[in-house]
C-alpha cells in the first residue's frame, strides 16, 4: 500500500485564496495525494476574553480579528473543492469543534482529520466517527489512555481510522522526535500508523518513510519567513517536491525482505567466482 502523502495547508493560506491556491498548485506538482486545511468556529474554539484581547495583525488589532481573518466562508470552500476537483487532488480539513465538523459536512471529502489537540475532545471526535470516512488521528500531547478512548470510539462505531505519530511542537527538535513510536503504536493499538511531522528539513520524514507508515503529513508554505505561527515548521515547494519523490523512492527501495538473488546479479556472481566452483 502506497502511502498516502498530505500537504497540510492548515492556516499557512493567511486568509487568502489566491495563496490558497498557489499551495494547492505545490502540493498537486510534488506529487502529493492531498490538501489539508482547519477549521474553527472561534466563537467554540476560545473564550470571548480572548478573543477580544489586543492583537496587531493585518486583519485589525485584537485576537477575534486575526482569527476571523485566517478562516475562510463556505463559498471559498466551495471555491477550493472546485479547485482541487480541476486540479485531480483530494482535500479534508481538521474541525476543532463540532460546529466546524457539520460545517465540513456540506463538502463530503474523502477524508477526516482529528487533530492532536482536539484527540481528547470526546463529543467532537463522535460526531467525527459517526460519518464513516477514513479518519486520520494525529497523537501529539496525549497518553496512552487518551489515545486508547479515541480508538475505542472509532472501533465501536468500525469507522476506519489510522493513528499519526507527531509531536507538537513547532519546530520540532530532531532528538525529540522519538521515531520508533511508530512501531509501538502499531503494536500497542494494531493499526496502521502514520507520521505528521513538525520538523526542519526532511531526513526525519525519510526515516519515518522507511519505517512502514501508511501516510506522511508535513505543513507546506510559499515562504517560511511568512506571516503565521506554522510557516517555520512547514517546507517549501522545492523541498516538498524533494519530499515527494524520495519517500516513493524509500517505498520502492524497501522490498519485500525476502532473501533471493535478483538476475541481475547472476552475471556479476559467475565473473567475480570464476577462480572456484561454487555451483
Amino acid at each position: 500500500m502506497s502511502i498516502i502523502i498530505i500537504g497540510e495547508i492548515g492556516i499557512n493560506h493567511n486568509g487568502d485564496i489566491a495563496i490558497c491556491k498557489q499551495l494547492i498548485d505545490v502540493a498537486k506538482d510534488a506529487g502529493a495525494d492531498c490538501v489539508k486545511f482547519q477549521k474553527r468556529d472561534i466563537n467554540q474554539v476560545y473564550t470571548q476574553e480572548f478573543l477580544n484581547s489586543p492583537r496587531e495583525s493585518q486583519w485589525g488589532t485584537t485576537q477575534r480579528d486575526q482569527k476571523l481573518g485566517l478562516e475562510f466562508s463556505a463559498d471559498e470552500y466551495q471555491e477550493i473543492q472546485d479547485y482541487c476537483n480541476k486540479k485531480g487532488i483530494e482535500w479534508f480539513a481538521s474541525a476543532w469543534d463540532v460546529n466546524s465538523q457539520k460545517f465540513l459536512r456540506q463538502f463530503n471529502s474523502k477524508y477526516n482529520k482529528v487533530a492532536s489537540a482536539m484527540i481528547v475532545h470526546t463529543e467532537l471526535l463522535k460526531e467525527i466517527a459517526s460519518e464513516g470516512k477514513h479518519t486520520f488521528i494525529s497523537t501529539g500531547m496525549t497518553t496512552y489512555d487518551d489515545i486508547q478512548t479515541a480508538v475505542n470510539i472509532f472501533r465501536e462505531v468500525e469507522c476506519s481510522f489510522e493513528l499519526m505519530h507527531t509531536v507538537s511542537t513547532y519546530p520540532m527538535k530532531d532528538e525529540d522526535a522519538n521515531l520508533n513510536m511508530i512501531n509501538t503504536l502499531r503494536e500497542k493499538f494494531n493499526c496502521n500508523i502514520g507520521y505528521s511531522g513538525h520538523e526542519v528539513g526532511l531526513a526525519v520524514s525519510y526515516a519515518a518513510s522507511a519505517l512502514g507508515i501508511s501516510s506522511l503529513e508535513r505543513h507546506i508554505t510559499l515562504d517560511r519567513s511568512m506571516y503565521g505561527s506554522d510557516q517555520s515548521a512547514s517546507v517549501e515547494p522545492s523541498g516538498f517536491r524533494q519530499l515527494v519523490g524520495a519517500v516513493r523512492k524509500i517505498e520502492v527501495a524497501m522490498g519485500d525482505g525476502v532473501k533471493k538473488t535478483i538476475e541481475a546479479e547472476t552475471p556479476i556472481a559467475e565473473n567475480l567466482r570464476q577462480h572456484f566452483d561454487w555451483k
